[in-house]
């Protein structure tokens, strides 16, 4: 047996399912070589340019970044991790279960600053590339592997997750994709192992790699008893429902201030009517997430599947920020639509109707086509022009403002100047400082209002306490306490 049909039949398949007319296995399964390995290291610098190039033009949306940044602060000096952008003295264990963002604390404590952070996200973003772009290859040959790849690298639901700064589950990319390239080449071990630290990521993906282990126990449905694969798979079920469960139930309760998980309520509501989605906007973010992506082809593959955890908890919510297309909340899904497209491919190539071996194997072309078209409307499209590698005036002046807030302060502040200032000071969000009175004051000027309009404001914000201007920058004030 070569090398090229090896490949095909540790993937579960024959050669001539994945072989098309006329072509010999071994010119279609060339070896992918380092094309992996160079996808990723070219998306790793698409990213980190667009990701870093919106932080120093201060285009950062900040909250996200903030929070997890004070978080990873602590981690890296060895402290709970408490976000006081989520209240003061919030242990941020008791919002999302997320360990893993841990991880990032010794290199955080050598480059104390959030571009640290979203560096970290791009190289994740980045690496979730290689196994979807090598399985794709092995399976569909060199070009069509490209092709898939870098679809999957300017998918929509990849930009919109770097265009958010920072997130959690981009640990969740790299984890998932390889997994399911173990899954669909029958490593049942390899994505087991793969699946596990998902429970670490974020409380949802317990469910999410649970669903892999049923999508295991599809695939070993009539290839013959294999116990220790079904033991692996049953053992994923069980410790992916016991691991969301423990976090929801104990550990996020546990850590939280009112002992509960505060997120119920997006369920739930809060007592009254709640909104529910509407049909068509599921249908729409469906579309989204399989057409241009995969030209609906992933049905045909039991991957699928598992991303119905995320969809069903986006959209059983009652917050209607879960249900479109916008945010990081489609980036999971990404890794799973592009390895079931190449799940479904390999079959759709020996199937016996000639459109669908003909719309097979033109498909990797088109979502590479679809991919490339919509970036011209995606955040990737800003590298193209000048301005993105300029930093205005305008911006270095509100950092020189920023400048003028000593380390260690405590500061009060809105969206813009967080991500300024939480590497060095304690921040807490405008109005939500629970008590204590900041020494500094950072906000955007909005509205027509002037800087003396702001220092009323923290006057009542804080009453008794007396707040002073200390400048003005570029629609920014900074306020000072003095007494």
């Amino acid at each position: 047996m070569d090398s090229a049909t090896a490949d095909v039949s540790a993937a579960g398949h024959s050669p001539a399912e994945a072989t098309p007319a006329g072509r010999p296995p071994s010119a279609r399964l060339r070896a992918p070589g380092l094309d992996p390995y160079w996808v990723g290291a070219a998306l790793f610098v698409l990213y980190t340019t667009l990701s870093v190039s919106r932080h120093l033009r201060m285009l950062t949306m900040s909250w996200d970044l903030g929070i997890f940044e004070q978080a990873i602060r602590a981690y890296a000096h060895l402290r709970a991790p408490i976000a006081d952008l989520k209240g003061p003295g919030t242990n941020i264990l008791g919002d999302h279960f997320s360990p893993v963002t841990a991880l990032i604390a010794p290199l955080y404590r050598v480059f104390p600053t959030p571009v640290t952070l979203l560096v970290v996200q791009a190289a994740l973003f980045a690496l979730s590339a290689v196994p979807v772009t090598r399985l794709a290859a092995h399976l569909l040959g060199r070009g069509r592997g490209l092709a898939i790849g870098i679809a999957y690298g300017l998918s929509w639901g990849v930009q919109r997750a770097v265009e958010f700064d920072f997130h959690e589950i981009a640990f969740a990319m790299p984890l998932l994709a390889f997994s399911l390239e173990a899954l669909v080449r029958r490593r049942w071990t390899a994505a087991v192992l793969w699946a596990v630290p998902l429970a670490l990521v974020k409380e949802d993906l317990g469910v999410t790699a649970a669903a892999i282990g049923v999508v295991i126990l599809l695939r070993l449905r009539g290839t013959g008893r294999d116990p220790r694969a079904m033991a692996l798979a049953c053992g994923l079920v069980a410790f992916g429902l016991a691991a969301t469960a423990l976090a929801l139930g104990v550990i996020i309760p546990g850590f939280n201030n009112s002992g509960s998980y505060d997120y119920w309520n997006k369920l739930s509501g809060d007592g009254g009517p709640a909104p529910t989605i509407p049909v068509d906007t599921a249908v729409r973010t469906l579309l989204w997430i399989l057409l241009p992506t995969t030209g609906l082809l992933a049905l045909r593959s039991p991957v699928l599947l598992v991303a119905l955890p995320t969809l069903g908890w986006r959209f059983a919510s009652h917050d209607d920020h879960y249900w479109g297309t916008d945010w990081h909340y489609s980036a999971v899904l990404m890794p799973i639509v592009f390895i079931a497209l190449t799940d479904a491919l390999t079959k759709a190539r020996g199937a016996g109707r000639q459109w669908m071996r003909r719309y097979a194997h033109q498909l990797p072309a088109a979502v590479l086509a679809a991919a490339l078209a919509l970036s011209a409307s995606l955040p990737v499209y800003s590298l193209t022009m000048p301005d993105t590698y300029r930093i205005p005036e305008s911006v270095k002046a509100a950092e020189r403002l920023f400048d003028r807030i000593p380390d260690n302060a405590t500061v009060e502040a809105d969206i813009t100047p967080i991500s300024r200032l939480v590497h060095r000071c304690r921040v807490f969000w405008i109005g939500d400082t629970r008590g204590i009175v900041p020494a500094y004051i950072a906000l955007r000027i909005t509205d027509g209002r002037t800087a003396q309009d702001l220092v009323e404001d923290a006057r009542h914000r804080h009453p008794g306490a007396t707040f002073t201007v200390l400048g003005t920058e570029s629609g920014y004030a900074v306020l000072r306490h003095i007494g």
